[in-house]
């Protein structure tokens, strides 16, 4: 406006008139917050630190942390500073069909459904390792995290009676048709404490979408993102990720709140598990040692 009030000689009524600006919008003193500076700052140092998150998490972690400042204000300073913001995955309805009916149970209170299946990754070696999830659909807690270079069913089972033991075990439990849960030994041992298993449609993953999402986040966030120079340094980083996501991770199903922002409690001093088998040894420590 300035430079146009300079160039033709005109009024700033004039000018504003001409270009269809309203004058108080031209009188209008910009006024910068005081603490602008240092909530940029902030922002930028979140973002560096959870560079897979957006502004909406960003900001619910500045209001963990004591700022009062809405998701538009932490926007409008994400772009200023070129912050790239995730590109978002499609939606998928598939719980239910069209005429109503229910296409796989679904939560309703915490224990009422678990959920498990099994990741895989390489260490920098390029032996591959895996890692069987365990969580909550409910409250999208991460249960464990078990990182081994092989996973049976008797591993499988082993992890179960950790968590039934140190929770209580669930009403339903979801998987796939993997060997290590359509076992016999793993499906009998379930039915004997009540469990009721349900296994999705072969090709489905979507039928078992809470625990999918979880093993992306884990993926996208982590594995990805991290060498593992041996299986112990992935135990060691997987677990700690583990408890970030269950105490400090805002999620937005939870109106962006932590699955679990309480301490984790420590496993109970007891005597050593029985052998789940005949024949096999008993568990040499106590409490589970990666979950």
């Amino acid at each position: 406006m300035r430079h146009v009030q300079l160039a033709l000689r005109v009024s700033e009524r004039r000018a504003c008139r001409t270009l269809g600006q309203p004058r108080s919008t031209q009188r209008r003193v910009r006024v910068v917050s005081s603490d602008e500076v240092a909530l940029t700052e902030a922002v930028v140092s979140l973002a560096a630190k959870y560079g897979r998150y957006g502004y909406r998490r960003i900001t619910a972690l500045l209001r963990a942390e004591g700022w009062r400042v809405n998701a538009k204000r932490v926007e409008r300073i994400w772009r200023r500073e070129g912050l790239k913001v995730p590109r978002r995955q499609p939606k998928r309805g598939r719980l239910w069909l069209n005429d109503g009916s229910c296409v796989r149970l679904r939560p309703c209170w915490p224990g009422h459904v678990w959920a498990y299946d099994f990741v895989q990754d390489r260490t920098h070696d390029g032996r591959r390792f895996r890692m069987l999830t365990v969580i909550d659909e409910y409250t999208r807690e991460c249960l464990a995290i078990v990182v081994a270079r092989r996973l049976t069913s008797d591993d499988v089972l082993q992890v179960l009676t950790d968590l039934f033991v140190e929770r209580g075990p669930p009403g339903h439990i979801r998987s796939d048709n993997g060997p290590e849960f359509v076992a016999k030994v793993v499906c009998s041992w379930l039915g004997q404490v009540g469990v009721t298993t349900l296994f999705i449609e072969p090709g489905s993953p979507w039928e078992n979408g809470y625990n999918e999402s979880f093993n992306g986040k884990l993926r996208d966030e982590l594995l990805d993102r991290e060498i593992f120079y041996s299986l112990r340094e992935a135990e060691v980083l997987i677990e700690r990720w583990r408890r970030h996501y269950n105490t400090v991770r805002p999620h937005s199903a939870l109106g962006y709140r932590p699955p679990a922002p309480e301490a984790v409690l420590p496993w109970p001093a007891g005597p050593d598990y029985a052998p789940l088998r005949q024949g096999q040894p008993a568990r040499p420590e106590h409490g589970p040692s990666l979950s």
